[in-house]
């Protein structure tokens, strides 16, 4: 039985080689070739098209789906599928992104004639300049790696890990060139909870209207806490007659009320709540009242509008039940 010490030691050592692929790859990014293909990327009208057979093609899925959630359009074609019928995908406007180590894949050479009639450019990822699909295409970039960490030299490791590091690097450049922002991000991933922090508001998540949590100053700790239990945030904000927030009464307050053994029917709600609390204006992200939250080591907060007036209320748990945490 091999020893977990030798199963290390194998491990770190294909650590070690992809190190190598990926610090020989930097000749290839720092390169005209590089950044002729994010020009003619960028000149794109359509949309970017990847293919790849075999690991090459979980590799270009990859690719595809991170140029569409950057500011490229992309989607993967399958090669051997394309040649029954898929191909139809491809528009003129369109550009082809054709991943094989060897350079060698029969799949995309078939598929060669048919694009380069359309009009259709090809940037070619490969291992070998000197390959078929090198040759044939419109520029070439080189993903050559000095050995697989595959001991046998067949299964591709460095070679998959120095093509996906190419796509992430094109990838980038792409959206930093396109001026693509943070917002912009987020419309492309509404339902992650990437997409949620930087898109939802405060107004998206608070409790407003009649499930707004809301005394007047003058009333006792006794009637405040009717509303607590109904509204069920652990908490009510105080305002005075003209309906400026001028406090809050928590869950936390009660048991220091308690403790203190004040008489809940006969002390006003004012003489116990917590004056000038902590606010967010409506309008802002929740990921801002979140953080507001976190740094005032804060479980509610009360939201108001311009003039100080309440108009919200939130918890941790609705942060939780929104996705923002």
């Amino acid at each position: 039985m091999v020893d977990q010490m030798q199963l290390r030691q194998w491990g770190s050592k294909v650590i070690d080689i992809e190190k190598q692929a990926l610090d020989n790859l930097y000749q290839y990014v720092d390169s005209d070739a590089f950044g002729s293909a994010c020009e003619l990327i960028l000149q794109c009208k359509g949309k970017v098209i990847v293919m790849g057979m075999g690991k090459s093609g979980h590799i270009g899925n990859k690719i595809s789906a991170t140029f569409a959630s950057t500011g490229t359009p992309a989607f993967f074609v399958h090669p051997g599928e394309a040649s029954h019928g898929d191909l139809g995908a491809l528009a003129k406007n369109d550009i082809v992104l054709a991943i094989s180590n060897s350079g060698e894949s029969s799949e995309i050479l078939t598929l060669m004639p048919v694009i380069q009639r359309m009009g259709v450019p090809v940037i070619a990822v490969t291992g070998k300049p000197q390959s078929n699909m090198a040759k044939l295409a419109k520029l070439h970039l080189c993903i050559e790696v000095p050995e697989e960490a595959c001991p046998l030299g067949l299964a591709p490791t460095s070679s998959t890990t120095a093509t996906l590091a190419m796509g992430d690097a094109l990838a980038v450049a792409l959206l930093q060139a396109r001026g693509f922002t943070r917002d912009d991000f987020a419309l492309s991933h509404p339902g992650g909870s990437l997409g949620r922090r930087l898109l939802l508001k405060v107004d998206d998540v608070m409790h407003k209207d009649a499930d707004l949590p809301i005394v007047k100053q003058s009333i006792s700790i006794t009637d405040a806490l009717y509303e607590i239990t109904k509204k069920g945030l652990g908490m009510t904000g105080v305002v005075d007659d003209k309906n400026n927030l001028v406090g809050i009464f928590t869950d936390g307050d009660l048991r220091r009320v308690i403790d203190a053994q004040i008489n809940l029917r006969n002390t006003s709600i004012a003489q116990v709540m917590t004056p000038n609390c902590v606010t967010v204006q409506a309008g802002i992200l929740a990921a801002q009242a979140l953080q507001v939250m976190d740094d005032k080591n804060i479980n509610g907060l009360m939201v108001v509008d311009t003039q100080h007036r309440p108009v919200g209320a939130l918890n941790m748990l609705d942060m939780v039940k929104a996705g923002v945490i």
